[in-house]
């Protein structure tokens, strides 16, 4: 299995982040990598992180470290570059996400939300053990993860 790590966005690495593309359909689904990287320099709270495999940096993520609605710690962004996909990337970089996420304080609950006609992203959460519990905020679906201790 080929390895994937997390590396906060820093001077090295923010434009390979900001020059990554989403398949058309998926774009509409999301912001752009450049607004949720200054977005993360306006909201401290917020962490941006490049997803590598090997050298190379194929996708971006964001999480805030504060609590927010339906008690859980949110993820903003997950994405993989389109040349990168359907390799497992996405996965293995949400769930070492989701381990740095279970260490921040008091953490029980990981809240993710996304556009239900998003497939991709419904089969990533639910293989991983998302649940929908029925909460909807504006056009999204908000799933919940459930973190054991």
């Amino acid at each position: 299995m080929k390895s994937v790590k997390l590396v906060e966005v820093n001077e090295e690495n923010w434009y390979e982040c900001c020059q990554l593309k989403l398949t058309e359909e998926q774009s509409s689904y999301m912001e752009s990598n450049a607004v949720s990287i200054a977005q993360s320099k306006f909201e401290p709270g917020l962490k941006p992180f490049a997803i590598y495999e090997k050298e190379q940096v194929v996708g971006f993520l964001m999480f805030n470290t504060e609590r927010e609605e339906l008690g859980g710690y949110w993820v903003y962004r997950i994405m993989v570059d389109r040349r990168y996909q359907e390799k497992g990337i996405g996965k293995r970089a949400t769930e070492e996400m989701l381990a740095i996420m279970s260490e921040l304080p008091g953490c029980e609950r990981i809240v993710v939300g996304y556009h239900p006609d998003n497939r991709g992203a419904h089969r990533l959460y639910e293989s991983i053990g998302f649940k929908d519990e029925g909460n909807r905020f504006g056009k999204e679906m908000a799933v919940i993860y459930q973190v054991t201790s």
